[in-house]
């Protein structure tokens, strides 16, 4: 269901004014769960990184056994073209999705004989700088490569994700700080997370638990760039209560900072602003 405004969707060969549908009662990817997606980000005029979600979401369908049918560059022309179509400066959320129309083995592998494939163009706004969020903590985790397919952004990942969500705003919060299955913190139900303490910015080492995002990378990149420290480390529930900033990092909104972790209170520092102003002077310059 769309949560935006106007829609464009590319299905069968062209794109499609609305959310058109694209998916029958039988196919693998509907009653087994066998698809796949991922999200760009189009706003100012720039899509940043839009290369990479696009193979991206390649990688994602072959981790779940789906066979990908779209190359990463003709995938790139094809929302560039779909873009057309919207408002100049309309901040838009890009979708490409994949999943399987068959299933081999039993009915329950998906089969290589066919792959659906679809693109979803949504208008919707880019939260501004204001915006921000607290963190409570969730009794669900997030699995290991041995429980679920960890290393794909997969639609059947995101039920354990949508309970934590809920479980923590039931708490009167805005998402959900959750653990890997170790015990440490993994990323919140939506986004990676970072903490800065003493000017150093940490962020969850990536164990194979959660997608090490396209953006997190980003902002990781410029931050060293800058000469700011920036590791990847084990980070307990501690370290966050301990922390100067924290604040979530994501392709939907980038850069929220954080002001709650349960009881503890934060700042919008000074560090989770530059941050934010690093990505957009780098978006807008390069992205």
């Amino acid at each position: 269901m769309a949560f935006g405004g106007m829609i464009r969707t590319w299905f069968d060969g062209t794109w499609h004014e609305g959310d058109v549908a694209v998916m029958r009662g039988s196919d693998h990817g509907i009653w087994q769960g066998s698809s796949v997606f991922d999200g760009a980000r189009r706003f100012e005029g720039v899509v940043p990184d839009l290369d990479k979600h696009c193979a991206r979401v390649n990688a994602s369908a072959e981790a779940l056994m789906i066979r990908p049918t779209v190359t990463p560059e003709a995938m790139v022309e094809m929302v560039r073209e779909g873009l057309d179509g919207f408002a100049e400066g309309s901040a838009i959320y890009v979708r490409p999705m994949y999943w399987a129309i068959h299933g081999s083995d039993l009915g329950v592998a998906p089969s290589e004989e066919e792959t659906g494939f679809a693109i979803a163009l949504e208008e919707v706004a880019m939260p501004g700088p204001e915006a921000t969020t607290t963190l409570g903590r969730t009794s669900f985790r997030r699995p290991v490569l041995e429980d679920a397919v960890c290393n794909a952004k997969a639609g059947c990942l995101y039920p354990n994700n949508a309970r934590m969500l809920v479980e923590a705003r039931r708490r009167g919060f805005g998402n959900a700080l959750c653990a890997d299955a170790m015990g440490n913190v993994a990323e919140s139900a939506t986004a990676n997370v970072f903490l800065v303490k003493d000017g150093e910015v940490t962020t969850p080492v990536a164990n194979g638990t959660f997608l090490a995002g396209i953006t997190r990378a980003r902002h990781m990149e410029n931050l060293r760039r800058e000469g700011v420290p920036v590791r990847e480390a084990v980070v307990t529930f501690a370290d966050v209560e301990a922390a100067d900033e924290v604040f979530l990092s994501g392709n939907f909104t980038k850069v929220t900072p954080v002001t709650g972790f349960e009881d503890v209170s934060y700042q919008v520092g000074p560090v989770t602003r530059r941050v934010r102003e690093m990505y957009w002077d780098w978006a807008l310059s390069e992205g």
